[in-house]
């Protein structure tokens, strides 16, 4: 087999884990940013039961994302579904994520756990199911039929768990923390390259979950120094991939493709660029590559003008009151800039079914 059709494979799994969870991922963001806008404006209160219940559902579908991961990787890899789901069980269960998410490891088996965070994380499972599939393959053939009904389970997590927990699980940390600490080397020389830098990259964390790595580093720097410079790099890239999804669209000849890539450019718009990435840029590569070209042109306009984040907040014109001050105007500018080049690249060099 030939790398292209190696890539295409891998690129046609991607889409069939995504695809049958886009619509709900698309509701829950917007759910959500109807909540803010609504909120933002004094209509309902934060604090209230209506506000509460709405913002679980539609903040929930990202934050159990794993366990509808599970599912449809257990389609596309053809394991089961049920043993599946399993994997998730364990990594969100309370008393196992609340240690790991907040930096402390533990015992498991005779290995350290190392910390990691498993909520809305994408990595993990897809990978666990992934070698559940190979796991269960022995297991079909060689177990009895009167005993495979508990022992295949059982037998499937005293294997993949350890390797879900020790290496699939913090792989995306791993990662995230490399590339941060590398961001911080590049912004102490050039603060342009360094914005030029997390813009180009910050997507293709998203696309793997490694993305929430770089949360806490900027809470603590919000904390300590009352701002944090990393967030508002991440605007450009935001409205790259939704001007890459816009021009998708327009090029697409498809009826329901030029339609998940229309509801895609609209979601990320709202700072949400899951369904751009996994339904339409991702699958296509230059799309989203020409994306993250707009995520650094982006990001250097804002690493240039030094913008700020004065309370946490993922970046879109939605949350663009929490960047207000220092570089504002370039802020706003390059969300701007990073929806064209995004849109432009893409309408003059993707070609459909290419």
């Amino acid at each position: 087999m030939n790398q292209n059709s190696k890539g295409k494979k891998i690129l046609d799994a991607i889409s069939g884990i995504f695809l049958p969870i886009i619509n709900l991922i698309t509701a829950a963001s917007i759910i959500k940013s109807i909540l803010i806008l609504l909120a933002a404006g004094d209509i309902i209160s934060k604090d209230g039961g209506t506000y509460r219940i709405f913002y679980a559902v539609s903040d929930g579908v990202f934050f159990f994302m794993p366990f509808m991961l599970a599912i449809t990787s257990a389609r596309q890899f053809k394991a089961d579904p049920f043993i599946a789901m399993m994997i998730p069980f364990a990594c969100l269960y309370p008393a196992v994520s609340d240690i790991l998410e907040n930096g402390n490891n533990f015992q498991f088996l005779c290995f350290t756990v190392p910390p990691a965070v498993y909520h809305s994380s994408v990595i993990p499972v897809v990978l666990a199911v992934g070698f559940l599939h190979f796991v269960e393959i022995p297991c079909d053939k060689w177990l009895p039929e009167a005993l495979k009904g508990f022992l295949k389970p059982i037998l499937s997590m005293i294997i993949v768990l350890p390797f879900t927990f020790l290496i699939f699980g913090p792989a995306g940390t791993w990662i995230g923390a490399i590339l941060t600490k590398a961001f911080f080397a590049i912004y102490e020389l050039n603060p342009i390259a360094a914005g030029a830098f997390m813009g180009a990259i910050i997507q293709p964390l998203v696309a793997i979950g490694a993305h929430w790595a770089i949360v806490p580093v900027a809470l603590n720097s919000i904390a300590d120094r009352g701002y944090d410079i990393i967030m508002p790099l991440l605007a450009g890239a935001v409205y790259g991939q939704s001007g890459a999804a816009l021009a998708v669209g327009l090029k697409e000849k498809l009826k329901e493709k030029k339609t998940v890539a229309f509801q895609s450019c609209f979601t990320a718009c709202l700072g949400v660029t899951e369904p751009a990435l996994y339904a339409v840029n991702l699958p296509k590569v230059k799309p989203m590559i020409f994306g993250c070209v707009g995520g650094a042109i982006g990001g250097a306009m804002t690493g240039y003008a030094g913008t700020r984040c004065i309370s946490f907040a993922f970046p879109s014109i939605m949350t663009s009151v929490a960047f207000a001050g220092q570089g504002f105007a370039l802020f706003l500018l390059s969300m701007a800039a990073g929806f064209a080049a995004g849109f432009l690249l893409t309408f003059n060099f993707y070609r459909v079914n290419q």
